[in-house]
C-alpha cells in the first residue's frame, strides 16, 4: 500500500521493520562479523531506500531484499575498505532509527543464542556454503527464489532453472559433509 501510494519513507519504515532483523542476522552469520555485517546492511539500507522505487514486484519483495543484501555483501568483498568506519546517516531520520534499532536488537539477540556443533560446523563452511544453508534452511527460501538470490542481474527462466539445480546438488553435498563431521 505505501508503495503504491509512493510514500517511500512509510515503505521503508515498513520493509525494516518487517525483514531488516532477518536480514541482518544472515549476513551476521554469512560474514561471521559484526563490523562487516553492519557496513554490509548500512549499504543494504540505502540500497533499499533507493531502489525501492524502482522494484518491479516480478519477486516477493523478501526475496528482493536478499538480492540487495546479497549485492551489498559482493560490493563490500570487493572493497572492504570502502566504507569501513563511515557510516553515513540516511536522508530520513526515522529509516535511520528504524535501521539502527535492527541493528541493535539482532546483535543483542545472536549474542545471547547458545552455539550449538552444528552452528560451529556451519561457521567453518565456505562464505558461499555458508549463505546458501542459511538461506535454504534458516530461511526456508525456495529454490527458485535462492537461486535468484545468488545469480546475476539479468537472468532468464532457464538459467535460474539451471542454477536452482545445482544449488540443491551442492547443498545435499554440504549436508552430507556436515552428517559426517556430526558422527565424527
Amino acid at each position: 500500500m505505501a508503495c503504491e501510494a509512493e510514500r517511500w519513507t512509510e515503505a521503508t519504515t515498513l520493509a525494516l521493520e518487517s525483514f531488516g532483523e532477518e536480514i541482518f542476522s544472515y549476513l551476521i552469520a554469512s560474514t561471521r562479523s559484526e563490523a562487516d555485517a553492519s557496513e554490509i546492511y548500512s549499504m543494504f539500507c540505502e540500497n533499499l531506500w533507493k531502489g525501492l522505487r524502482r522494484f518491479r514486484w516480478e519477486s516477493s519483495f523478501r526475496t528482493w531484499a536478499y538480492v540487495l543484501a546479497r549485492h551489498a555483501w559482493s560490493h563490500f568483498a570487493r572493497d572492504p575498505n570502502r566504507r569501513r568506519g563511515r557510516r553515513v546517516p540516511l536522508s530520513e531520520p526515522e529509516v535511520e532509527r528504524i535501521a539502527a534499532d535492527v541493528r541493535s536488537r539482532t546483535i543483542t539477540l545472536l549474542r545471547t543464542e547458545m552455539k550449538d556443533r552444528l552452528t560451529e560446523l556451519r561457521d567453518q563452511l565456505a562464505a558461499d556454503d555458508r549463505s546458501l544453508l542459511i538461506l535454504r534452511v534458516d530461511r526456508k527460501l525456495s529454490w527458485s527464489d535462492i537461486a535468484a538470490i545468488v545469480g546475476e542481474d539479468e537472468d532468464d527462466a532457464a538459467a535460474r532453472t539451471r542454477r536452482a539445480a545445482t544449488l540443491r546438488k551442492r547443498f545435499e553435498r554440504i549436508k552430507a559433509d556436515l552428517r559426517a563431521k556430526l558422527r565424527a
